[in-house]
């Protein structure tokens, strides 16, 4: 009988302690939140703005810039604001191919959602407001459109999943702002891609929370010049969170680009 409680015992111990385990999500440098998996194929409608050059990607309601030197590419897409969802999406990378068109091509591409394409009222939404509520909708740089389908169809449907984004390295982070308001651009995020909460902290302070500024930027209104900083960053999506300490040095200044080590999966 005594053996048998002290193995009872011990299962119950360890299912305690895999319950311990995996409610922890808070992920520290060199550690990794669980994998993102690709979702479920769903039906949209895509469309294209631009052109080749697919200058007209570059600024956008994310706030990356310029997505060349971003690191996004011509592999990009304004979502129609049901996708967009008040920016939070930002970051999100899908596979997007052709369906039920004569214009499609056999292909499969992957963009990642780096603007809004917002209502046109004064349009039908069948009828040229295609972004308009509650449609869901691509407008991809040309050259991604171009990938799946003849620029001459205007409009295709397609079929769409999310998928893991890819990221090379760290997550970055580009600073505006000044000593006493830091604004952060939070970039190259890997795994779901999307960001919902930052915190900031710099080596004479406390974790501060971040707020939402718009598309994929967060501000803090605290005076953190002459310290180093680390940011703590929860998924949108997966709601895992990571750390990555020591992003930028004591003497950071706005206008660059700090990258830290770590990144979703």
């Amino acid at each position: 009988m005594a053996s048998l409680l002290q193995y009872l015992c011990s299962i119950m111990l360890c299912a305690a302690l895999l319950q311990i385990s995996f409610s922890t999500t808070t992920l520290a440098a060199g550690y990794y939140a669980p994998v993102f998996r690709p979702t479920a194929w769903q039906l949209a409608h895509a469309t294209f703005y631009g052109d080749e050059s697919a200058s007209a990607t570059n600024g956008g309601a994310c706030g990356y810039g310029n997505v060349f030197t971003s690191g996004y590419g011509t592999d990009t897409a304004a979502l129609s604001s049901v996708l967009f969802q008040n920016g939070y999406a930002c970051g999100q990378c899908f596979q997007i191919r052709c369906t039920q068109s004569p214009y499609c091509f056999k292909t499969i591409t992957t963009i990642t959602a780096t603007n809004l394409c917002p209502p046109n009222w004064g349009q039908d939404s069948n009828n040229g407001g295609w972004c308009n509520p509650p449609r869901t909708h691509f407008d991809m740089a040309k050259p991604a459109f171009m990938k799946i389908a003849q620029w001459k169809a205007g409009i295709v449907p397609v079929m769409y999943r999310r998928v893991p984004c890819p990221s090379r390295g760290g997550i970055r982070f580009t600073f505006q702002g000044n000593g006493y308001w830091l604004l952060v651009y939070v970039m190259n995020v890997g795994g779901g891609g999307d960001i919902s909460s930052v915190w900031v902290k710099g080596t004479r302070t406390g974790w501060i929370s971040m707020s939402h500024n718009w598309g994929a930027s967060y501000q803090a209104f605290s005076t953190l010049s002459g310290q180093a900083l680390s940011f703590k960053l929860t998924s949108y999506t997966s709601k895992q969170t990571i750390i990555v300490y020591n992003v930028a040095p004591s003497n950071w200044q706005p206008g660059m680009t700090y990258q830290g080590t770590v990144n979703f999966h």
